[in-house]
Parts: C-alpha cells; structure tokens; sequence
C-alpha cells in the first residue's frame, strides 16, 4: 500500500467506519482494506495490488444501490472523485466515478443543458448509470445509460482504458448494463438533454379517494413528455409526521412533465379531479428543483426491497397491491422511450409498470422480517410480471445468481459472461450483482 498517496483505511482504523457507509444502512461492508480514491491513477494501484494479492474488489460512492456487502477483500470508495466538466458545444459532460447527480444538475444548467438524472440528487451518477438509469424524464429521453459517449475503466489488469463504441464496441457494449463486473469506472462522458425547467410536483391525496386505480387509468393514454410514478406511504401517528399526514394511508403522484406548463394542467385534470388533495405542489420549476418532486430522503436509512415489472397493470393487479397495507408501494410508469432499443444489455423494455416494495428496517435488521410479505406481493402481482428485473432495484440477498441472470436476455447473459471470461477470468470484480465467467 506504500505506493498510494491516497487515505488506506483498515478495520480499526479511525475513519473505516466513515468510509466504509452509505446511504443503505441495512448492511455494511466489511472489507480487509478501504482505498479512498482521488483519480484514476490511485484506482489503478488499488486494482493492480488487489490482483497480486488475491482480494475480491468493491467499488462504493454513495452506497444507495448497495449490491452486496463486501465480507473482506478490497473496497474503493471513489467519493473523492467528483469532477464536472460540462461542453456546451458538444451537450455532453465528463463525470468523475463519485460525483453525486446534484453537483451535474447545477454544472449542466449553466448551460441550459440537463442530465437524465433519478429521483434523489444524492445519488451517485456513474453507479446509476450503469445499472441503467430509470430517471424522471425517462419515458421522454429512455434510460441514462443510452446517453453514454465514452467510458474510462480500469479493467482487470491494471490498465486504465478509454473505451467507446468505436475502439471496444464489445467490452463498451458489456459496460452499458454490466455494471462494476468488468472494471472499475473512474468516468463517464455522457449526453445531456436540452431541459432547463419541468412542470413537476406531488399530488397527494388519501387512499380512500381510490387514486391508485384512477392513476392507473390515467396512464394509458400519455405523451411520452409525461413521466409520473405514485406511491403508497403509510404514515404513523406520530409528533415528527406533517400533521396533514399523520395517521393516514397516502397516495403521493410524482409528475414530471417535459411539455409547457399549460398542456401539463389540461394533462392533469382527470388525477385533480379524483378528489380533495391533501397537498397538490405541482408547477413549473426549475431542473435545478427536480429532486422536490420525488422528495426522497436523504439521509442514511436500512431498508428491504423488492420489485417487480409488469406488462400491465388492471384494476386486479392493483387490489392486490393494496392488500399490502405494512410496507411502502412505488409503481413507475414505463414505456415511452424505454421500449426502444439501447446501446447496452439493459433489457426488460417491454415492460409498462415497475412495481417496488420497501420496508424500513433498524441498522442491520433481520430482512426475514419482512421476506414473507415481498414475497406474497410477488406472488399476487405474477399474472402480469415480464419476469424480469432492474439492475439498479437489486441488492443485498436480491442480487444472488438467479436474480441478477432476471436482468438481462438470455443472449444477452451469455454474452456478458463470455467477455467476463476475455476481461475477468479470475472474476477479480465479484463483490457486486455478479455475472461469473462463462
């Protein structure tokens, strides 16, 4: 390790607690050695010594999507490496491996210029990425991953590469989907979208009002300019709840309109008229505004989730759903842009709905708490699932072997696991949603 200039963190160190959390406090890693990157350079020397000394490899910025937690071997937290560089001329900007989508929001709207970013600023932008990107304008623009120009990857060997479609079209073709398994990405040039205001909010209405059938209806005659999503949050009863909220069983509707704001209002009419909101916060805002619409929280948080994907979803499959009465619901609604062919092995684009399920957990609680329930709205929803899976949606338990293969196509996994075998045969970059070599 003498060779780093970097911070090297090992268990009983101060700070390897610090470096080693994330946002998904349900598990931690718990690695032999923390490399806290600060450029390529320092994410080479990491990937080479862990190669010589045997040790799986992790990668960590924020943590949200946390695949797995690393039991031993070398974890590299790139949180350090948060460069921004936007060209205007091209639309297109270079992203260092932990910058968060916040600091690309701001950078990008200088210029009036938008990234295809998720639901949370806090969120890691190359993590995401990778794993596809399922963000708020996503019916309109398709996934993240589509707006990939060029990858700087450190691969198995040591080598920092500048892989396009042009000079690896395979390896750049198995990056766009594969995650962290065939090096570690230290950046990103990715396409920006000429978006600097939404017409964007929160309705929020109590569940007696029937809302979730109504928005499902709603659903099915859309522009692709509208990307919306609902979810179905039982609040407590408790002091630190908005009193408009306490002890209620609410349906939050999150729009993100691309079009003027006069077509958004005369779209929204048939969900405004379903009732009485108890909050209704949609209006022309600001991109820079964008993470208000979804309102994710932003601190730490142990949760267990599971999903689904749909080709439908009838008023049957929506009773189903609603039977579900301990846990917090999410349905997206797809289409649009995602049903179009990608640059990647992201899949599942046939799919209309993505359904999720979370429980919040204490740190480091028992998910057996809660698996029968997950399980159970599986099993109701199955009538209608693709069979499918999101990448970016698996982690911790969800991410063993037969889950990850649900993420892609059949064709398209023993590709992958045939250029993991040209790329990473040792499988050095196995502490995440793993494809073994072929």
């Amino acid at each position: 390790m003498d060779m780093l200039k970097c911070p090297v963190f090992r268990p009983g160190d101060e700070g390897y607690d610090d470096e080693r959390a994330g946002f998904q406090a349900l598990a931690r890693h718990r690695p032999d050695v923390i490399v806290g990157a600060t450029d390529a350079a320092d994410v080479r020397a990491a990937v080479a010594m862990a190669a010589a000394d045997g040790l799986p490899v992790a990668v960590q910025a924020t943590g949200h999507g946390m695949p797995m937690a690393a039991d031993g071997g070398l974890l590299i937290s790139t949180r350090r490496m948060t460069g921004v560089q936007v060209d205007p001329e091209t639309a297109t900007a270079r992203i260092e491996a932990g910058v968060r989508w916040s600091r690309v929001i701001e950078e990008a709207a200088r210029h009036g210029l938008a990234p295809l970013s998720g639901s949370a600023p806090s969120v890691g932008a190359v993590s995401y990425t990778l794993g596809g990107g399922l963000g708020l304008m996503a019916r309109r623009y398709g996934y993240a991953v589509d707006q990939v120009r060029a990858v700087e990857v450190v691969t198995a060997d040591g080598v920092l590469r500048e892989v396009t479609a042009a000079t690896e079209p395979d390896l750049f073709w198995a990056l766009l989907g594969g995650r962290g398994n065939f090096g570690v990405v230290t950046a990103l040039e990715i396409g920006l979208v000429p978006v600097t205001s939404l017409y964007g909010g929160g309705l929020f209405f109590d569940l007696a009002t029937d809302v979730v059938k109504r928005w499902a209806e709603w659903t099915r005659d859309l522009p692709e300019e509208m990307t919306s999503s609902i979810a179905v949050i039982p609040f407590p009863d408790a002091p630190q709840v908005p009193e408009v909220f306490r002890g209620r069983r609410v349906g939050h509707v999150r729009i993100a309109y691309t079009g003027g704001p006069e077509e958004g209002e005369r779209l929204l009419e048939p969900l405004r008229a379903i009732g009485p909101r108890l909050v209704d916060s949609v209006k022309e805002l600001p991109y820079t505004e964008s993470g208000s619409i979804h309102n994710d929280p932003a601190e730490p948080m142990a949760y267990y989730a599971t999903h689904s994907l749909l080709r439908e979803l009838p008023a049957r499959a929506v009773d189903a759903l609603l039977e579900t009465e301990r846990a917090i619901l999410e349905i997206r609604h797809l289409g649009g842009a995602l049903d179009k062919p990608g640059l990647g092995p992201v899949v599942n684009r046939d799919a209309q709905y993505q359904v999720g399920v979370l429980s919040r957990l204490a740190p480091g609680g028992d998910p057996g708490e809660v698996r029968p329930l997950h399980d159970g709205v599986r099993e109701a929803l199955s009538p209608w699932d693709t069979g499918g899976r999101g990448l970016n949606f698996l982690y911790g338990e969800n991410t063993a072997p037969d889950q990850v293969r649900l993420a892609y196509d059949p064709d398209d996994y023993r590709r992958l696991a045939a250029l993991k075998t040209v790329w990473d045969a040792g499988n050095l970059f196995r502490l995440n949603a793993n494809i073994p070599p072929a």
